[in-house]
């Protein structure tokens, strides 16, 4: 396959997720991406390879150039080189994240019909999010059919939030190691959202163990002020976590008390139930 179908198919995906509009060619267009991408296409275009310089001439630039993008791209894992004919190829970097893109798109098409039976059930908002570069993105949203205030969350598909203040953030990150989850808290800061998040690494850890054994996490107004959540993760077949879905809904109707009698065991149900078709089995 080569780079342009490969872009074909991630284009529809990538417009979804992460709501690309469609416009002209942007007057800010780093030049050495645009180069980056050309360089890509070409090798797709080439599966035995094409030396430096017939690439050169092919992207019209200096040989020495050509060589500079390809020595970090090389390094990089996006490109290699054949050791006897020195032309270059495509890398495997490329595999890799083709594999975790079609990964995604399973998960969503294999999720789809659990996240609308979970939203019509209960009248709200559900989410569903992975974790990427330490904070949440979400990759789905349904909107519920209970709305007479007009409310409207500030979540999107494609939008970024971080872990420690969110639901869904909280169930992902307590099923770090302890290493890992001292990495995370050495590499971030616990950003204050609102009065109720939890700003302090001891404390959050603390809680995460909670979350851990409870196997859910409510967000209490901790990342929006007037929204609470309750999030569950979602395994795949070798029993990790890949994503979390929520259901989210105005603190005034999702009250406390309806978490814990209802929406933490739906979310939990429905997390399983994805869980399940990934070819997750729960250990006895």
């Amino acid at each position: 396959m080569n780079v342009a179908t490969i872009l074909r198919n991630i284009v529809p995906y990538y417009e979804t997720v992460m709501v690309i509009p469609q416009e002209s060619k942007p007057n800010n267009l780093v030049q050495t991406i645009e180069r980056v991408s050309l360089i890509l296409d070409i090798l797709g275009q080439n599966p035995h390879g094409i030396s430096i310089r017939d690439l050169s001439a092919k992207v019209s630039l200096p040989k020495g150039t050509t060589h500079r993008l390809l020595s970090s791209l090389s390094f990089l894992g996006y490109v290699r080189q054949d050791s006897k004919t020195r032309n270059y190829l495509l890398g495997f970097k490329l595999v890799e994240l083709g594999n975790l893109l079609l990964g995604q798109l399973d998960l969503r098409k294999e999720a789809e019909p659990f996240l609308k039976e979970l939203a019509e059930r209960t009248k709200e908002t559900v989410h569903m999010v992975v974790l990427d570069r330490n904070e949440i993105v979400y990759i789905d949203k349904v909107e519920g059919d209970h709305n007479p205030s007009g409310l409207r969350m500030a979540s999107r598909i494609g939008l970024r939030n971080p872990a420690h203040s969110s639901a869904v953030g909280k169930v992902l990150l307590s099923l770090f190691s302890d290493e890992a989850l001292n990495h995370f808290l050495g590499k971030i800061k616990l950003t204050k959202r609102t009065e109720n998040t939890v700003t302090d690494p001891a404390l959050l850890k603390e809680h995460l163990k909670v979350v851990r054994h409870q196997g859910y996490a409510i967000d209490d107004e901790e990342n929006e002020k007037g929204v609470r959540c309750v999030g569950a993760p979602i395994y795949n077949e070798a029993g990790n976590a890949v994503a979390a879905v929520s259901i989210s809904g105005p603190a005034f109707r999702v009250t406390k008390k309806l978490v814990q009698e209802i929406f933490k065991k739906e979310v939990m149900e429905t997390a399983l139930k994805i869980s399940q078709r990934l070819g997750y089995r729960e250990r006895s």
